[in-house]
């Protein structure tokens, strides 16, 4: 038996709708990648939201709008995708990382006030595994230093931290639209944004800061000679991935429920699994379920990456647990303390989860994770 890592849930009308809008003949950003922006802000409580091309680009955008840039420090978790620490790189400013919650993964707020210094600007939580950060201690502290909030929620589409919305809480939250995030327009960003003066600009700085959008220059009854105030970017959704967004977000409640089953399916079996521990659900947070990372613990008798190659050697592909980007060759020579990143990331995996896995396949997942360490433990 060979099970899919990963799949987007797509039901069916893509194909018309997208089809619709190459038949309309605008398939750059234009009317739909504006509807897709209002049905994603109303989804996750902002009062705006601005597509962007991926959800790294959006990071770059939401962070130079923040004021940061060269000279700068900006605090991230060191264990997130290697695309937090770079997106502060592309403002010109140092990631400066922070440990992590041992239980949650994500950024702990006592570490980041550690790591606060004259040079910084802003700090980024990461809503790591689709898992909202511990958000209120983090907006407390930005307003005691006089400090920016840029969530990194590229996971966390539907997910809530105590009843609200992630993407309702701080001025900038910025998602993931990849194939392996809760919903997909194969590629593509988002940024949840609070102020209509900030949208406004970051919609211009995803177009090389023009002044006028293409739409509004072809719609218009007279001529229009566009300037260009400040420099800008190339980040522009097409209307093709707007009209796919669009319908998974009609989608997203089936998507996450069917992720809740498969964590609750697997959470269960756990617990007669020796040498392994299920992801902690502290009670602030409904999380996405976007990935299910087992532990393994201190005393397990494999390691994390044997056990990866014996589960792949039975159909079942696996990944490694979030990166720590301070090891990273690209981040070479960073100075940092930050041991509860380096156990995680080095003792956790991540298994197969999506909307759509079966039951027979997540079945034989932990038929094989079972037998594997019961083998290895014998």
């Amino acid at each position: 038996m060979e099970v899919p890592f990963s799949r987007p849930y797509l039901v069916g009308t893509e194909q018309a709708a997208v089809a619709e809008v190459i038949t309309s003949g605008w398939v750059s950003q234009g009317p739909r990648v504006r509807d897709f922006e209002q049905a994603f802000a109303a989804r996750v409580g902002a009062a705006d939201a601005v597509a962007t091309t991926n959800c790294t680009t959006a990071l770059q955008l939401a962070l130079y709008v923040s004021g940061v840039g060269p000279g700068d420090e900006v605090i991230v978790p060191s264990m997130s995708f290697i695309a937090t620490a770079n997106s502060v790189w592309q403002c010109g400013a140092t990631p400066v990382f922070a440990d992590i919650d041992p239980l949650t993964y994500n950024l702990d707020p006592a570490a980041a006030e550690r790591a606060i210094t004259p040079r910084t600007k802003a700090i980024m939580p990461v809503h790591q595994l689709g898992l909202p950060a511990d958000m209120d201690p983090f907006l407390a502290l930005a307003e005691a230093h006089g400090l920016e909030i840029v969530e990194d929620a590229a996971c966390a589409i539907g997910a809530s931290y105590r009843g609200r919305s992630i993407g309702s809480l701080g001025p900038l939250a910025c998602f993931s639209l990849h194939p392996r995030k809760v919903i997909t327009t194969g590629e593509g960003g988002m940024i949840a944004v609070q102020d209509p003066e900030v949208a406004a600009r970051l919609r211009r700085l995803r177009q090389h800061a023009m002044d006028v959008s293409d739409l509004a220059r072809h719609g218009a009854r007279d001529v229009i000679i566009e300037t260009y105030p400040e420099r800008g970017w190339n980040a522009r959704m097409t209307d093709m991935q707007a009209a796919l967004g669009l319908c998974q977000l009609e989608v997203l409640d089936d998507i996450l429920a069917w992720r809740r089953r498969v964590a609750g399916r697997y959470t269960a079996a756990l617990e007669s699994i020796p040498f392994l521990e299920a992801p902690h659900e502290p009670d602030y947070a409904d999380r996405t379920w976007q990935s299910y990372a087992v532990r393994l613990t201190e005393d397990a008798p494999v390691t994390r990456n044997e056990l990866m190659r014996l589960l792949l050697l039975d159909g079942v592909p696996t990944r490694r647990g979030v990166m720590a980007s301070h090891e990273e060759p690209a981040y070479a020579g960073t100075v940092a303390d930050l041991p509860h990143t380096e156990a995680a990331s080095r003792g956790s995996m991540m298994l197969p989860m999506f909307a759509g896995l079966s039951d027979e396949h997540q079945d034989h997942v932990l038929e094989r994770l079972a037998a594997h360490v019961s083998a290895v433990a014998a």
